[in-house]
């Protein structure tokens, strides 16, 4: 061969072996246009802190990294932890509310001494602050359950809301948890009796409330239709009601039942739990803008959106976890009910990947493996 042609074959081989591992090392870039985009933005993570309210007594406290990217499993969850308010029989808790260290709550049952709970923790020490028992009211004596489910807040109040018969809100200072109102609910022409449960929370800009009535067919059970009010806030925390839009959404008779909910940080949307599912709708005309049905995650009782407003994490009571014996073995021939968080793309209107659990991680390892863990509302921490 001559020497000229071996040293263009040469120059060749190394301009080929060069580009390759130009290939290999570089990042490679996004396709372009929409779907180039698209695929950009889901590598935006989220972390917060979350607090799940149970009827242990207790909030689950759990470390979580969302990550839209991984389709399989988004939610994940480290450093599971406590914050205790008090004992199952005295603390049952369904819900809580942050404002800055502070997070607000109240009981969903009487205590043995028949009073119920509101209260304050300073998230810094999850010490208890200020812990206020109050006798049910004549008019809803809650000699069984549920009393305080749902709650909302103003800058100056804590709004916890009575879910069974007669429902009401009640406005709380938050210095003092000096009682100041309480508002039925049969004050919006809703009599005692027509209705099973009642929630509602506050918008971000302090102007609105929603409050959702399931409600009761003339057989005295749930007829799947829900009642959803957004009223007047200002109003409400002196006490009185306003009432600036309704609607009504109909899922499936005992089975659809709206729970808590989440406006976005913009207010523009309103998350809605509903139990076999859960609702999107707008956030001032109260128009339905999706609906997901859960079933195959668990019962939806709660939804928070993330600070964009492009994903929400989903509370849910999974009934199909293997339960664990003293020493955290499984034990399959027996189920029991798990609390877990799942993801919900707001943008592609859909749920994503697999759900995460924030209860049994700490119930296996306390010997508690083989009984259920009944979570209820969250409180999510965003980190900025």
């Amino acid at each position: 061969m001559k020497k000229k042609t071996w040293a263009v074959l040469v120059s060749v081989a190394a301009a080929v072996v060069v580009g390759f591992l130009t290939r290999a090392v570089a990042a490679p870039a996004a396709p372009a246009g929409p779907a180039g985009a698209a695929a950009g933005a889901l590598q935006k993570t989220y972390t917060a802190t979350v607090y799940v309210a149970g009827h242990g007594g207790h909030f689950s406290k759990a470390s979580v990294t969302i990550d839209p990217a991984d389709a399989e499993n988004p939610i994940k969850v480290k450093d599971l932890d406590q914050v205790v308010v008090g004992q199952p029989n005295s603390h049952p808790l369904h819900d809580g509310r942050i404002d800055g260290n502070t997070l607000y709550w109240s009981t969903i049952a009487r205590d043995t001494e028949g009073k119920i709970h509101v209260g304050k923790t300073d998230l810094k020490t999850g010490k208890v602050i200020q812990d206020v028992a109050l006798s049910p009211d004549p008019r809803s004596p809650a000699a069984t359950p549920p009393a305080y489910c749902a709650s909302g807040q103003t800058k100056n109040a804590f709004m916890p809301v009575f879910m069974g018969n007669e429902a009401y809100v009640d406005v709380f200072n938050k210095k003092t948890l000096k009682h100041e109102h309480r508002v039925f609910v049969s004050d919006l022409g809703y009599k005692a009796g027509s209705y099973m449960f009642v929630h509602g929370t506050n918008t971000n800009d302090g102007k609105r409330w929603v409050v959702t009535l399931t409600l009761k067919g003339e057989d005295g059970k749930m007829n799947g239709k829900q009642d959803i009010l957004l009223v007047d806030l200002p109003a409400l925390e002196k006490g009185k009601w306003k009432v600036i839009a309704k609607t009504q959404l109909t899922g499936e008779p005992g089975k659809t039942i709206a729970f808590r909910q989440y406006f976005t940080p913009d207010d523009k949307l309103l998350f809605q739990a509903a139990a076999d599912r859960v609702w999107v709708l707008d956030g001032k005309t109260l128009k339905l803008v999706d609906e997901k049905m859960t079933s195959g995650y668990g019962e939806n009782h709660d939804v928070q959106p993330t600070p964009d407003g492009k994903f929400a994490l989903l509370t849910v009571r999974a009934s199909d976890t293997v339960a664990c014996d003293a020493d955290g073995k499984p034990t399959p021939d027996k189920k029991i009910t798990d609390g877990q968080l799942v993801l919900y793309d707001a943008t592609a209107k859909k749920l994503v990947g697999k759900s995460a659990s924030v209860c049994f991680g700490c119930h296996k390892t306390m010997g508690k493996g083989d009984k259920s863990a009944v979570l209820c509302g969250i409180a999510a921490s965003f980190a900025k």
